[in-house]
């Protein structure tokens, strides 16, 4: 447990001073971005002894740590706020399109790994029509989507998160469970409505991956002595798969769909910007054109501690499952 708690304090402490590094390196005098383009000379060495830009890189570094454990991401470019405050606004609506996709690939790849491995007549079908979904990229499948779901059926919306002005907007930001909080059932159905289409598009890569892992892993654990021993006891094959396949299989599945979590939030930049969805991959994607890169900075490493965070929950997961792996 310490030995992933440093590994992943090393991880992310590896990601800062990348960031710091190449926010030194870029042509933008942040001062003067910050201070604007007719500020005197005077008033922009002022400003960079107050934050203490002139000082060693070294304790340039150590200051720019030791705000971040504090909250302070520096303040942005484009919005003139601190990017901790825009953060908190943008971050809910990316954290549920994650949940809401996540928990789609989950059940859709323990679903197909578990019909692929007990040769459900209509697995193969169903593997055909998602892998042919996963292979088309996400931005494409958001314009199919848009075009069919929303424009020739119009069953869908097309973009944003909701379409009331009032939607409640606490305690979590979720909108689906603020919604519930509230008892604003009008308010939830919309939310959903408008969840199904880009979670439904960052789920289906993942959610292959997950069922071939998942798939593979059942096969070898089904050969195994133990399931044949279960078999030779009288159990039934589900009975088998469930109690003695599906256990031990879970440990490289959960794995995988740790990793399948860091590709959804790359992901998320393109098709937040598809469907016009308000997080913090439609928020970095204004950024990049004004060269703010405190806003860049910021959601680059809440990104990066989220999946090393991810990513520990993924290893205690996998010790439960199968308490072998922390011999």
């Amino acid at each position: 447990m310490l030995t992933r708690v440093a590994g992943a304090v090393a991880v992310l402490l590896f990601l800062t001073a990348v960031v710091f590094l190449l926010q030194k390196n870029t042509p933008i005098d942040s001062v003067r971005a910050k201070l604007g383009a007719n500020a005197s000379q005077q008033l922009v060495d002022a400003e960079t002894a107050r934050l203490g830009l002139d000082r060693p890189l070294v304790v340039q570094y150590v200051d720019y740590v030791g705000g971040l454990l504090h909250g302070d991401f520096q303040d942005s470019l484009r919005t003139r706020q601190p990017v901790s405050a825009d953060l908190a606004t943008y971050l809910p609506a990316t954290v549920e399109l994650i949940l809401a996709a996540l928990v789609l690939a989950v059940v859709l790849g323990t679903g197909l790994g578990i019909a692929a491995a007990s040769r459900w007549r209509g697995a193969g079908v169903l593997r055909v029509g998602l892998v042919a979904g996963a292979s088309a990229p996400v931005f494409l499948l958001a314009v199919l989507g848009i075009l069919l779901f929303y424009r020739t059926l119009g069953w869908l919306p097309a973009t944003g998160r909701s379409s009331f002005y009032d939607a409640p907007d606490g305690p979590t930001g979720l909108l689906v469970v603020d919604s519930l909080v509230h008892g604003r059932m009008d308010v939830l159905s919309d939310a959903i409505r408008h969840l199904v289409m880009p979670a439904v598009c960052l789920a289906l890569g993942p959610a292959v991956a997950i069922a071939r892992t998942l798939r593979s892993s059942l096969l070898t654990n089904l050969q195994g002595d133990h399931a044949r021993t279960a078999r030779a006891k009288g159990l039934r094959e589900v009975q088998v798969l469930l109690r003695h396949g599906l256990r031990n299989s879970a440990g490289p599945a959960l794995s995988m769909a740790g990793v399948q979590v860091g590709l959804m939030f790359a992901g998320v930049v393109v098709l937040e910007s598809v469907f016009a969805w308000p997080g913090i991959g439609l928020y970095v994607v204004q950024a990049i054109p004004r060269a703010d890169f405190p806003a860049i900075a910021g959601v680059t490493l809440v990104l990066g501690a989220i999946y090393v965070v991810v990513n520990s929950v993924v290893d205690l997961l996998q010790a439960a499952a199968d308490p072998r792996i922390t011999r």
